[in-house]
């Protein structure tokens, strides 16, 4: 139950995610980035490793967004 309810959280980060790939919306990873770190902490609980593994994902992908666009752009 909890892997399920990390990817949720997961896949909802993730598709906020693709519109702060945007100029001028790379701030919206300062959001979407601790709703990953829920999701990491909840998959990190379960015994599978997907729920973690993707929000694993989105929080690098994130983190890299912020610093190509100086934690702002």
């Amino acid at each position: 139950m909890l892997n399920l309810l990390s990817v949720v959280f997961g896949l909802g980060a993730l598709t906020l995610l693709v519109p702060a790939f945007l100029p001028f919306l790379g701030w919206a990873n300062w959001g979407i980035i601790p709703i990953a770190i829920i999701g990491l902490a909840l998959g990190a609980m379960s015994s599978s490793n997907v729920g973690r593994n993707l929000n694993i994902v989105v929080i690098v992908i994130g983190v890299v967004r912020l610093m190509l666009g100086g934690g702002f752009f």
